[in-house]
C-alpha cells in the first residue's frame, strides 16, 4: 500500500499522544508520577497537541477533506468513524483530568477517579478503532490479523512513555522507577515487532493469481496484457513496492533506531550525573525513537500487499 505521509503522521502523532495521555494519567492515578501543575501542563498539552496534529493531518489523505465531518456518520459500519467520534469524546474526560491536575488539585474532587478510568479506556478504545481501520481489510493479509491492534497499542504506549519520561526529566522530577517501565513498555514493543515482520514472512505468497481467478485447476495463470498503459489509481495506492534489500534495510534502521538506541540511551541517562548531558541522552532517545517509529509506520504500509495487485501483474500476494 502506498506509504501516505499524511497517514504516517496521523498514526504516530496521535498514537504516541494517547499513549502519553494513558500513562500520565494511570501514573497520576498509582501515585508513580507527582501532582506537579508544571507536569500537567507539559505533558496533557504536548498529548493534546500531538492528537490534534495526528487527527488534522489525517484529513488531507481524503478527496474532500472539508467533508470529514460526514465520516462521523457511519459509525455503525466504519472503524474510522468510530475512532473520530471517540477521538472527539475523549477530550472531555481527559482534559477535565487535566484542568484539575493543572488548576485545581489542591481541592478534592470526588468523581476524579471515575473520570481518570473513563480517560483510560477512552485513550485505548480510540487505539484500538485506529487500528482496526487496517486489520477489518481481508484482502490485505499484512494487515488483517491479531498483531496489528496489539502493535498498535504496544507502540502507543512505548512511545508515550519516550515523551513522558522526557518531560520528567527535563523537569526534574524523574526516579529510575519510570526509566525501567519506559524500557521495558520498549522491549515488550520490539518483541511484538519482531513477532508481527516473522508473521508477514511466513504468510507470504497465499494468495496467486491461480487463487484469485479461480483457474488454478486449468494450470498455471499469468497475464496476457495490462489492462493500462501507464499505472492507474489502484496500482499506485495498493500495488506500492518495495524492494527485499531496501525493506530489511528499513527494519533494521526501525530495530536500531526506534528500541535498541533508546533503551541505551535512557539507560545512559541514569548512569550521567551531569544533568545537562543527562537531559541531552533523553533528548537524543525521543528523537532517536522518532526516527524509529516512522520507519516502522513507512514499512507498515510499504510491506502490505492488497490482493488486487494479482490482477495487475503481481504473481503472489
Amino acid at each position: 500500500m502506498h506509504p501516505a505521509k499524511s497517514v504516517i503522521l496521523f498514526t504516530t502523532a496521535s498514537g504516541a499522544g494517547y499513549g502519553l495521555l494513558f500513562l500520565l494519567i494511570l501514573g497520576h492515578m498509582l501515585g508513580i508520577i507527582p501532582t506537579d501543575p508544571t507536569l500537567a501542563l507539559s505533558g496533557f498539552g504536548t498529548a493534546f497537541i500531538l492528537i490534534i496534529m495526528g487527527l488534522l493531518s489525517s484529513t488531507f489523505h481524503l478527496g474532500r477533506p472539508e467533508r470529514a465531518w460526514r465520516a462521523l456518520t457511519q459509525w455503525r459500519s466504519s472503524w474510522l468513524s468510530r475512532e473520530g467520534i471517540l477521538a472527539i469524546v475523549t477530550f472531555l474526560p481527559t482534559g477535565i483530568y487535566g484542568l484539575w491536575w493543572a488548576f485545581f488539585s489542591n481541592n478534592e474532587f470526588a468523581l476524579l477517579p471515575l473520570i481518570g478510568i473513563a480517560a483510560l479506556l477512552l485513550c485505548s478504545a480510540t487505539v484500538y478503532c485506529t487500528s482496526m481501520i487496517y486489520a477489518c481489510l481481508k484482502p490485505v493479509a499484512a494487515w488483517h490479523n491479531k498483531f496489528v491492534p496489539a502493535g498498535y497499542l504496544v507502540l502507543s504506549l512505548s512511545t508515550g512513555a519516550l515523551l513522558l519520561n522526557a518531560i520528567l526529566h527535563l523537569q526534574g522530577k524523574n526516579d529510575q522507577i519510570f526509566d525501567m517501565i519506559t524500557i521495558a513498555l520498549i522491549i515488550i514493543a520490539v518483541v511484538h515487532k519482531f513477532y508481527y515482520w516473522q508473521h508477514i514472512n511466513e504468510n507470504a505468497g497465499q494468495s496467486t493469481v491461480e487463487s484469485a481467478t479461480g483457474l488454478g485447476s486449468m494450470g498455471k495463470v499469468r497475464l496476457l496484457e495490462a489492462a493500462h498503459t501507464e499505472a492507474n489509481y489502484l496500482m499506485k495506492e495498493m500495488g506500492f513496492k518495495i524492494a527485499r534489500k531496501h525493506r530489511q534495510k528499513l527494519r533494521n534502521i526501525t530495530f536500531i533506531f526506534g528500541f535498541i538506541l533508546p533503551i541505551f540511551l535512557i539507560s545512559l541517562s541514569g548512569m550521567i550525573s551531569n544533568d545537562m548531558l543527562s537531559n541531552l541522552a533523553i533528548i537524543l532517545s525521543i528523537l532517536s525513537g522518532a526516527l524509529g517509529i516512522i520507519t516502522e509506520r513507512w514499512l507498515f504500509f510499504a510491506e502490505a500487499k492488497h490482493t488486487v495487485s494479482l490482477y495487475y501483474g503481481a504473481e503472489k500476494i
